[in-house]
């Protein structure tokens, strides 16, 4: 039989650092993603501890309040679209192909492409602090007529910044779909996919819908800020009231974005947490279609409630209604996952490993962040607590609580997979027990001060009984830090004196764990014929049944 003879890189393309910048794995890329989000991840919590510091107590005079709406809006950003999102794209990068036995994704180069154009983004939006007039201070969801209106070329860069990144969305977007439909291995169908890969194919989908209109709402905000190339001038006035324009149109076309990618970080998260729960419960996954067909679900009612947003700008009150009833319906399929998670650990043989606490911590996180959702999706009671703390409280609840620490079951647990060795068990639990018990200090006492009062993005107050609930937020903030100081010793450590493991160190059934621990470059030898969702599960009964017969002879 002929083979093919595979080309040789260049010689300068084989060096330890150039190996990593010209790469096209997919394994590669994906620990690319991970790395540089981490690092994202540090800037951005560095962020948070400074404004938490400002409002520890009244009258601070830490931060004016520029550079406080600058950290405001840079880590907000930040923290959406360059660490939650790629850390995700991170994991889908380096497991997807694994999990459907594939040799790669459909489109490697275009891969690699996505993960540089998100550096260059986040690059430029961290180096808008430097420019003329400092970096954006409108928030990170930029609403007109503040963002039009804020001087200086920080907005620009933030426009621009964010463009970069829906383009390299796009690019990881499109990739995913096509491996998912075209390079699944033999026997795997629909319903025998990984339900981390099912996540990431909803996860495309919704990136897919929404990122052209958040394209679309930038670009009519670049235009409305004024632009000039050589002797071209173009000014227009799409959100410009006094002009007749609409600043809700924005609103509407950045949270037609905004809502379904909630989902977008979430989703991901759900997957992980699927995979991670039936392992250290020694059970299959309860219920795996109605886990897959709800993610699903899940993706397509996340993109009719985008305005439960806007519930304080006027709509009429019909509206209100349908948008209200659409945000407590994607409660279901939500609900369909925790039940489903808690019936799979329900008489299970609990090993309570680092990622299963990780896993159990988002159950609990989740849900409080998902039952105050329910509260404000009725639109009297947002009437009474829009942009006040209740809301950062709530999001931080879902997303930080919610997509952070399935992210860290998730490291936890391929981080074998990944790197060969196992992370650290005693310091992966006091990771997870500061960053539970600091999250929590953190932001629960801001439900209380939403409760109270207390509006959102302002840098200082002089009202005494908010000061309470500030520093124990301030304080939990810092033990939460802690614990991430814990897992970046834990990483060291295990890098430099980590012991070997073998290919399947948590005995799992999905076809990522059948080959090396790292995998070589082309991933398999040989890859089992897939009878079910389980395959190495099935494997494992096949040789058992196998070791049987011959003993029997």
């Amino acid at each position: 039989m002929a083979s093919r003879a595979e080309p040789h890189p260049p010689a300068w393309q084989r060096g330890r650092v150039a190996s990593w910048l010209v790469t096209t794995d997919h394994k590669r890329i994906g620990i690319l993603y991970i790395s540089t989000s981490l690092a994202f991840f540090v800037l951005a919590g560095v962020m948070a501890m400074l404004m938490r510091l400002q409002l520890a107590q009244e009258d601070v005079g830490l931060l004016g309040p520029d550079r406080y709406n600058e950290l405001v809006t840079i880590h907000g950003t930040a923290m959406i679209f360059l660490v939650v999102v790629p850390l995700l794209a991170g994991l889908g990068n380096f497991l997807l192909p694994l999990m459907i036995g594939a040799r790669d994704v459909a489109f490697p180069r275009l891969n690699a492409l996505s993960y540089w154009l998100f550096v260059f983004g986040g690059l430029v939006l961290m180096l808008s602090f430097f420019a003329d007039g400092g970096a954006a201070k409108s928030g990170w969801t930029a609403n007109a007529p503040l963002s039009t209106q804020d001087p200086g070329n920080g907005q620009d860069l933030w426009i621009l910044s964010v463009h970069i990144l829906t383009a390299a969305s796009l690019a990881g977007a499109i990739n995913f779909i096509v491996t998912i439909h075209n390079l699944r291995t033999r026997g795997m169908s629909w319903t025998r996919m990984p339900l981390f890969v099912w996540s990431i194919y909803v996860f495309s989908w919704l990136l897919m819908a929404t990122l052209p209109t958040l394209f679309a709402g930038l670009t009519m905000l670049l235009l409305d800020r004024g632009i000039s190339i050589g002797g071209w001038d173009a000014q227009t006035n799409f959100f410009d009231a006094s002009e007749g324009g609409s600043p809700l149109l924005y609103q509407h076309a950045f949270w037609f974005f905004g809502h379904p990618e909630v989902y977008v970080m979430a989703l991901p998260a759900f997957g992980i947490i699927s995979e991670v729960i039936p392992v250290f419960a020694r059970k299959p996954i309860f219920g795996y279609k109605a886990v897959a067909f709800s993610s699903v679900a899940i993706g397509f009612f996340s993109m009719l409630l985008w305005a439960h947003h806007m519930f304080t700008v006027g709509l009429p009150n019909s509206l209100n209604a349908f948008f209200m009833v659409t945000s407590m319906a994607v409660a279901v399929p939500t609900g369909v996952k925790i039940f489903n998670w808690l019936a799979t650990l329900w008489r299970g043989n609990l090993i309570f490993e680092t990622p299963m606490l990780f896993a159990l911590g988002f159950l609990s996180i989740f849900t409080i962040g998902g039952l105050s959702g329910i509260y404000l999706a009725s639109f009297p009671i947002d009437w009474q607590v829009h942009d006040t703390y209740f809301v950062v409280a709530h999001f931080h609840y879902v997303i930080l609580g919610g997509s952070m620490f399935a992210i860290f079951a998730g490291l936890y647990y391929w981080w074998p997979k990944m790197f060969g060795k196992l992370l650290d068990e005693r310091l992966g639990k006091w990771h997870f027990w500061f960053m539970f018990v600091g999250f929590n200090l953190t932001f629960f006492p801001q439900h209380m001060l939403g409760l109270e009062g207390m509006p959102r993005r302002i840098y200082t107050y002089s009202n005494g009984e908010w000061e309470g609930y500030n520093l124990a937020s301030t304080i939990g903030s810092w033990v939460m830090a802690i614990g991430l100081l814990f897992f970046a010793w834990n990483v060291e450590r295990t890098w430099r004196k980590g012991e070997r493991v073998g290919n399947d160190p948590w005995r799992a059934d999905t076809l990522e764990w059948y080959t090396t621990s790292p995998p070589p470059a082309h991933n398999f030898d040989d890859v089992p014929y897939v009878t079910s969702a389980r395959p190495l599960y099935d494997l494992r009964r096949r040789l058992r049944e196998k070791d049987g017969h011959r003993k029997l002879f």
